[in-house]
Formats: C-alpha cells, structure tokens, sequence
C-alpha cells in the first residue's frame, strides 16, 4: 500500500488538537482540506479513524491505535530531520577517514592532535589502508592518498607540498656493499620492499632520468606491507629499501640512514584530502577541510 504522508500529517494534527478547525490553523489548510484529507485516508484504510459531533472530534478505537503506533515514528522523523538541516551546529559525529600508510604530514601526528583539541565533539576514526576502494561505498567521509590515484569526480584538498621518493641504506650496509651509482645496479644489491597486500606484487622502484619516469623491479630479499618494519631493517644494515622522504628524513637526520640515487628521485605532487563532490558538507567533514588547509 502506498503511503499517503500528507493523510497521516492531516490525521496526526487532528488526533492531536481533537478538532478539525485547529489542525487546519496549525496546518496552514482549510477545515474542508482536513476532512477531506482524513477521508480519502480512512477509505484507503477501509476504517473509520475519526468520530465527529457537532460538538467534538475523538479518535476510535482503530483511530487511537493507529496514532499511538505513528507518534513516536513521527517524534523519531522530525529529530533527524533537525539534526539533518542543523548544518551551522558545532562539529560532532565520528568522522571516518581512509588514510595512506605513507601519507607522513597527515599522519605523523601534530595534525590531528590539534583538530581533536579544537574539535572535542568529534570523534575520529581514521583506518590506515593502502588498498584503492571507493570510500562512499564503504562509508568513509573522506580519504588521504597520492593526487595521481584519486578520482577524478572527488573533491581534493592538498595536505601537503610536492612530493620525493628515494632509496635509503644504513652506513653499515654501504660499508659491505657499496652504493649503486645508478638505479639499474639495485640488482646486484639487498633490497627491502613493500606491497600493499599480502597478494600483491612488489612495489616498483620508481626513478626519474634526463625527464624520462621508469621503473624498476628490484627483486627484494625481504618483502612486508609494514613500512616501519622496512625501516627498522635498513637500520640494522639488512639492504637498501624505498620510500618516502618525509618518513625517513628523521632517519636520515640521525644519521642512521644514507639517502641514495637522489638524481633520479625528482619530486611529483603529493597527498590529498579527498571527498565526494557535495553543495552542503557535514559540519565535522567541513571542519576537518578548513583545518587542513589552515595547517598548510
């Protein structure tokens, strides 16, 4: 049965005010429009909902049930209706973000520490992944990744400035081994790589030459999806890996890392917050955008 909301509107206002003349003022509508309202609505139903005097308006009996039954879903409606237009509240909700592993500025910390003490009523759920999905099917408010593998029907704000990837052994490692002089010695040496899956291939060691991009496949010893781990192995002297420079300069500024190849390692553009395309953004999603782009 198709549901006549403009019937149940007319019917609730009567049950409430018990008179035809004061659902029509609080409705904005004739006397007539109510009666009529009510009766399409009771011979639809097949049921006589309302008994009406020259004196009084009472429910019957299928009448008063029926109101007992639609009030609270009607009370539960119009709150979320109001929570829903209430976009100039203050930011709360859980706000999900999908974030890259490698996405070092948003991640590292600062960032969200100082949106949390601004924001206290919203609580943030970020799932760091480094698996390419569709965020609005799996229920994310938005998304940090490289600029290059964001669609294009998203919305990006950018959360950090041009990007370098580079290749990163140990003093210790280079004392043995030697450095390579060019990307396509890598495979004379250890490497230590990453994949963002457990079935997933290698990541490719990406390099630039003369503005000419390639790739390399350096064939790693050891092979994980967990980037401190690459990094604490390359420490130990266990091979040279690759990756981000922002995630190994602490490394590199100790003294524990050497950066290598660094010719071929030219800068590309960087991460993203992304999110779908919409007129009115959630109060706590807008929160986080502005943010961003104050901390830039």
């Amino acid at each position: 049965m198709a549901v006549d909301l403009n019937g149940i509107s007319v019917f609730l206002a009567v049950a409430e005010a018990r008179s035809f003349r004061a659902a029509a003022e609080n409705l904005g509508v004739t006397r007539p429009a109510v009666s009529q309202s009510i009766r399409r609505l009771e011979d639809r139903l097949g049921v006589a909902l309302v008994q009406r005097t020259t004196r009084s308006v009472n429910l019957t009996e299928a009448g008063e049930q029926l109101y007992q039954r639609l009030a609270p879903a009607i009370s539960e409606v119009g709150m979320a209706l109001d929570a829903t237009a209430d976009r100039d509240s203050a930011p709360s909700g859980l706000l999900r973000l999908a974030v890259s592993s490698i996405a070092e500025q948003f991640i590292s910390g600062p960032l969200l520490a100082r949106f949390a003490d601004t924001f206290p009523s919203v609580q943030i759920d970020v799932t760091v992944t480094d698996e390419e999905f569709d965020i609005v099917a799996e229920g994310y408010d938005a998304g940090v990744r490289l600029g290059e593998v964001i669609d294009q029907d998203m919305i990006a704000v950018s959360v950090s400035g041009d990007q370098r990837q580079g290749a990163f052994a140990a003093p210790s490692y280079i004392e043995r081994f030697g450095k390579p002089e060019h990307p396509s010695e890598l495979s004379a040496h250890r490497c230590i790589g990453w994949r963002p899956a457990p079935h997933s291939a290698p990541y490719r060691w990406e390099f630039g030459e003369n503005g000419r991009e390639f790739d390399v496949a350096v064939d790693p010893q050891i092979t994980t999806n967990d980037m401190w781990l690459m990094i604490r192995t390359a420490c130990a002297g266990g091979g040279i890996t690759f990756g981000m420079e922002d995630t190994f300069r602490p490394y590199v500024g100790s003294g524990q890392l050497v950066p290598l190849l660094q010719d071929y390692c030219p800068p590309f553009a960087g991460f993203f917050l992304y999110y779908p395309s919409r007129r009115n953004l959630a109060p706590k999603l807008r929160a986080l955008v502005d943010h961003v782009k104050r901390w830039r």
